[in-house]
Order: C-alpha cells, then structure tokens, then sequence
C-alpha cells in the first residue's frame, strides 16, 4: 500500500517511460491493480453470463461485487441501479432511445453550451424525432461558467429532460448541478448528469444530489474502457429500453445489451481498489463506520476522492500560475485563486501566432502528453470562437502528476518559437 505520492506512482508502469501524463482528460494511465485484475479474470474466471459451471459462476461473482463497489463509490442506493456498458456516449444513447418512448410532440430538452457532445446530440437526435423543442443553457465567455441567470426562464411545465455535465471537459468547469437538478425536479423534469470527467477529481453522491441519471467511464479514474450509468431504480424499472426477447426483463440486466466487457468490468474494481489505498498517501481520515452500514464505511473510495479533490488543488493553483507567466497566453476558463473550488485541474489556453496542433507537437517531441482541439466539446469552442482557429490545447492533471512536471511544462512553453 502507497504512503507517498512517489510509491503510489511506481504503481503505474506507464510512469516509468519518463514521459509526462497531461492528458488524462482523454483517458488515466492505469495501477498495477488494473492489470492484474484483468489477468486474473483471464486466467481463472474467463466464461460467459449465467453458466452451470464454475469458470461462469466465478465471473458472474466478480461483476457483481464490481457492481456493489460502484454503488459504494456512487452512492446508489442498491447495486442493481448501476449499469455497464461499453462507454458514456453508447449508453447515453441507448438510453435516449428509451426515453424517447415517453415524448410527446412539444416536450421540451434543455442542453448546456458547456458539455461534451455525447450529452448533447443523444437528446438533438430524439429532439428531433419526437418533434421535441431544445433549449439551450448559454455559458459565460470570459470565465466559461454556465449562465445561471438564464435557467429559471428556459425551464417550465413542458420541460422532460435536463442534461448537463458535473464539470467541463474542455475548460474544467465544476457546474451547480445539486441547484441544476433541483430546478429541473421543481418542473417534473429528469436530470442527467455526465459525471465523466468529474469522476477522477471528486467525491460523486447520487442520493445526495437526488439525480435520476448520472454517467461514468472507468477510463477517466483509472481503469479500463467500461461504461457506468447509474439510474434510480423506479425510473429503470419503468422504462422499455430496445433489447432482445431473451434478456432479462429488470435492471440493470434489460439495459445490458449482448455481452459485456467482463474482463474489463473486473478492471473496474481494480480502479476502485486502488483508490481506496490512496487515502494514506494524501493524509484521509476515514469518517467513524456507521453501525447500520459498517462495509460502506471501512471500504469507500469517496473518502479518498476527497482528499484527492484538496491536493489537485494545489496542482492547479501552480499550473494556473506557471501559465499565466507565458506571454501571449490565454487561459479560458475560471483563474482567480478563489474560484479554485468551482473547477478541477484541467485548463485549455491558446497562445498568440501559435496554432494549439503545433503547441501540442511540440510539447509532445518534450514529452510532454497534451490534447489539443475541441475534444468533442463542440458547443464550447463554437461559442468561444475557436473552433475554426484549431480549439485549444488542454493540459488535464491527475493526483499523480506532480509540482516538478509542472515546471517542466513552463520551462517547454518558453522555448516555443
């Protein structure tokens, strides 16, 4: 178990190659847990859904417990509101398909100009098919903070649905979404949160923000490439996804479509299990175990997305600072040191006679990882006037990234030119 944050990262084999992991907004490098959660599921419980035998027996045990480690780290209310499928954009289509059976001509979507497109044009598309108007909630240009002051006036009684994301992909915005999902339920609307890029920064509560729907990917907090969607049990039971006959006919099993990615599910709970180690290295202190809910409480990986939420923010304040000492760059998005708090450690800038492809090569033959582009935030750099001009580089940290890459990345943007 990692006491440091030098022994947690020798728990990552892709951080021995030297190179600097920036770009984690795409997709974490993953523990040694991973791995080996995976190679034992190879090895030793390789076998399809619901067999007689042993191998299918034991596979079907490690889901499940991958599926009640979930519910801890979501805080669902029961494993069976947690489904799998191959990632959020697939089951966020999926599930628009369901929904969509419940629309009427004149219902009403709002969507937000500050999310990735997987939670924007699953709801265009069934829009348009259900003859459904789209409301857009616009976001502020000179900080790229959602524009609060408009919800209230986009939302009434022919509002079905609210999407929005818990933070922003592109330029790291953490949205009020406990205030989001409030006024949309104040209306009879469902709320679905893209919790995607949150995942690895912060501690996620369903029960708490009282949301009917909410996505995960594992590849975002440092497992493999697995989908998640929680949903509140009633609403799951009610709907009618598109399945085939011989699928179960409850949650989660009928939004489980075919096979899943089972070795890539137990990839899952390797992901879980070491975060929960984390909490020695960033100093948590586990809340005392509540009698009524002992196991929740001595195994919760929330408790160490806090901690870890408190030491990225350290990480941040010093990349806002080292990219703020770069003449000619912008940052977009939040930069006050006391708007730390209102977003996570991911900062997209653009810099002046540079396109964002050239900066992200450059960096890259340094080493350094970073995305470049509109990273499928198409609505953001559209209403930012960039996407023709290229989008923005993205430089994207995790608790694994350290003060001294930092200062590598400064000392590599001087030397553009």
């Amino acid at each position: 178990m990692p006491h440091t944050v030098e022994e947690l990262r020798a728990q990552f084999p892709a951080l021995k190659s030297g190179r600097i992991f920036f770009d984690g907004p795409g997709g974490t490098q993953v523990p040694q847990q991973v791995i080996d959660r995976m190679q034992e599921y190879f090895i030793h419980r390789n076998a399809n859904h619901g067999g007689a035998f042993s191998t299918s027996r034991l596979s079907d045990d490690l889901i499940q417990e991958t599926r009640e480690a979930l519910a801890i780290f979501l805080n669902a209310s029961r494993p069976e509101e947690i489904v799998f499928g191959a990632n959020m954009t697939s089951l966020t289509l999926s599930l628009s398909r369901t929904i969509a059976r419940t629309l009427r001509p004149g219902d009403e979507i709002l969507v937000s100009r500050l999310d990735h497109d997987a939670n924007i044009s699953p709801w265009l598309h069934i829009a348009q098919e259900r003859e459904c108007k789209v409301r857009w909630l616009d976001l502020d240009i000179e900080d790229c903070t959602l524009r609060m002051d408009q919800l209230d006036s986009l939302l009434n009684d022919r509002t079905r649905l609210v999407a929005v994301s818990y933070a922003s992909n592109a330029v790291g915005t953490i949205n009020p979404v406990g205030e989001i999902i409030e006024q949309a339920h104040n209306v009879g609307a469902l709320c679905y949160i893209d919790a995607v890029h949150y995942a690895p920064h912060g501690p996620i509560d369903v029960q708490s923000l009282d949301c009917d729907f909410l996505v995960v990917s594992a590849y975002k907090f440092f497992g493999p490439h697995v989908g998640i969607l929680y949903g509140k049990y009633g609403l799951l039971e009610g709907l009618e996804p598109y399945k085939v006959r011989p699928a179960p006919q409850i949650p989660p099993g009928k939004f489980e479509t075919g096979t899943s990615n089972f070795e890539g599910i137990a990839g899952v709970l390797g992901a879980l299990e070491y975060l929960v180690q984390t909490k020695d290295v960033f100093n948590t202190q586990d809340k005392k175990p509540n009698p009524e809910n002992k196991a929740r409480e001595e195994w919760n990986p929330r408790h160490a997305m806090k901690a870890i939420q408190e030491y990225e923010k350290t990480l941040t304040k010093n990349l806002l600072q080292k990219l703020e000492a770069t003449p000619g760059l912008r940052i977009w998005g939040l930069t006050e040191p006391d708007t730390i708090d209102q977003r996570v450690p991911t900062v997209s800038f653009t810099l002046d006679g540079f396109h964002p492809r050239q900066i992200a090569e450059k960096l890259g033959r340094e080493g350094i990882q970073v995305w470049d582009g509109n990273y499928y935030a198409l609505a953001v750099t559209e209403r930012l006037g960039l996407e023709d001009t290229g989008g923005m580089v993205r430089v994207g940290l995790v608790h694994y990234n350290t003060l001294e890459e930092i200062e590598r990345l400064g000392e590599a943007l001087k030397t553009l030119g």
